[in-house]
């Protein structure tokens, strides 16, 4: 039995954990951070704490195994991080010079310098996020039970449409967006951008 529920500040460990474990393309990404705690500051961190009404978690007898992270208003979000996110961490971690960086080393850069979501995206699809399941939960359709959770949730709110960012070497997770949903609507680089319209 795998529930699906709000998610909860004691949640945060776990959702760390899952993001590192599917942080490679879907792939385990252990061995590729010296500090395991990266990818969450990140990918996870700022959603569980500033926009918990949008993070849903899947729990099976081992414990949590899956999440579903969102944000409302993307512009807005980025602000916040500006203010009330990124400070601590740039504190934490020192900007990285030179261009042969390690896989840390990028994080750390994206921390003192993270990237804005191009204004194109925002007008029909303001919202966005991030979704991870472990192996054991996936090809259950826990993936669609979370993602219809977080969708509901965002149309409670009022939001146009929502956007998420995927590797293009990530073949499976196209492939569920696509059963779920949602179509392309760019791809830049090694990686494609893809939303849904939720009016």
């Amino acid at each position: 039995m795998i529930t699906v529920r709000p998610g909860r500040l004691d949640d945060v460990d776990a959702l760390y954990r899952i993001c590192l474990q599917t942080g490679d393309a879907g792939e385990d990404a252990t061995a590729l951070y010296e500090d395991p705690q990266l990818l969450g500051h990140v990918f996870v961190g700022p959603y569980a704490v500033l926009e918990p009404s949008l993070a849903f978690v899947a729990e099976d007898s081992e414990g949590v195994s899956g999440f579903v992270l969102g944000a409302l208003d993307t512009k807005a979000f980025e602000e916040e991080l500006e203010r009330d996110w990124w400070p601590e961490l740039r504190a934490q971690y020192p900007d990285p010079a030179g261009d042969s960086l390690t896989q840390d080393q990028r994080l750390m850069r994206h921390i003192h310098h993270p990237d804005t979501t191009p204004e194109k995206y925002l007008k029909d699809y303001p919202s966005h996020l991030h979704i991870n399941l472990l192996p054991r939960t996936q090809g259950q359709g826990v993936g669609g039970r979370l993602m219809n959770t977080l969708i509901d949730a965002l149309r409670a709110k009022g939001s146009r449409g929502v956007h998420l960012q995927v590797w293009a070497k990530n073949t499976r997770a196209i492939g569920f967006y696509r059963h779920v949903g949602f179509t392309e609507i760019d791809k830049a680089g090694d990686g494609y951008t893809f939303g849904m319209d939720l009016r």
